[in-house]
């Protein structure tokens, strides 16, 4: 097994993303073409993995109903357990645009950790905007940063509807039992040339056949040099104005022994509110 450590999301990792990502974000704008729209449940079948994905979309609300909720606002604590440092922000995102903002309060990790002052991030579908402590910030990787993590909060918060996106290739591994739960497990990529890139992420879902949400999965980070899905993501969602949102993610990183007991990461969003009446022009009010 492939080992990684808590450097893979340092600043340097996550500017390098950024920098490779804008096929890819171009294919995923997409997404309201690719999900399938329906008002009941769709069949789930294990001989066809992606009715198990349209189910999994169907079971978390519907990205219909996540268009017509127009935006969301929440508290966003991503968290290392080990030694209490965390980034703590206030997201915003405006579904139909694809519009990002974050302001941080808290940036000890990933955003900026050696500046003081608040910290905020805006990305309008197009350009970003990062700001440091009421100063407009020019440097590249500032805006890169930004960038990246503008497009990737979205992604996370919005992952069970892109993960039928277009280019999507599924396949059923068969069943596993984990903690008392029998999963069906379905192992996704994508397609490089709908992609643009030469190595895509790789997910092993874990999708729980009763309720069809993804409790856990298994990740990589190609462009960071994890190659094989050996990052564990465990999820627990909270109903929220019809809406599944996973309001606790723990993810554990393996080393040589395996995987720690407590995890690497714990992220968690609180405070979420739909239907903000935000635009493109009052996200940063």
């Amino acid at each position: 097994m492939k080992t990684t450590s808590l450097q893979l999301l340092t600043i340097a990792g996550l500017l390098f993303l950024a920098s490779c990502g804008e096929k890819a974000k171009k294919a995923e704008a997409a997404v309201e073409e690719t999900v399938m729209k329906v008002s009941k449940a769709p069949v789930y079948d294990t001989n066809d993995p992606k009715s198990i994905l349209a189910s999994v979309a169907h079971a978390h609300g519907g990205w219909n109903d996540l268009w017509k909720k127009g935006d969301v606002e929440y508290t966003y604590d991503y968290r290392y357990p080990s030694n209490g440092k965390a980034d703590v922000s206030i997201e915003r995102y405006i579904f139909n645009s694809e519009a990002s903002y974050g302001k941080y309060s808290q940036h000890q990790i990933n955003v900026m950790p050696d500046k003081e002052g608040e910290v905020i991030q805006y990305y309008d579908g197009e350009q970003t905007v990062v700001m440091v402590d009421g100063k407009k910030s020019e440097d590249p990787q500032f805006i890169g940063l930004g960038n990246f993590l503008r497009t990737a909060n979205y992604y996370w918060f919005t992952m069970p509807y892109k993960l039928n996106n277009k280019g999507t290739i599924a396949k059923y591994m068969g069943a596993e039992e984990y903690n008392g739960t029998t999963y069906d497990k379905v192992h996704v990529t994508y397609d490089a040339e709908v992609t643009g890139k030469e190595q895509n992420d790789i997910y092993i879902l874990y999708v729980n056949p009763e309720t069809k949400l993804v409790d856990r999965f298994y990740f990589s980070l190609p462009f960071l040099g994890v190659e094989e899905p050996v990052i564990i993501a465990n999820y627990e969602y909270e109903d929220i104005d019809g809406q599944m949102i996973s309001t606790k993610r723990s993810y554990f990183m393996p080393n040589k022994e395996g995987y720690a007991e407590e995890p690497s990461i714990v992220q968690t969003l609180s405070d979420i509110k739909f239907g903000n009446g935000f635009t493109e022009a009052t996200l940063m009010q």
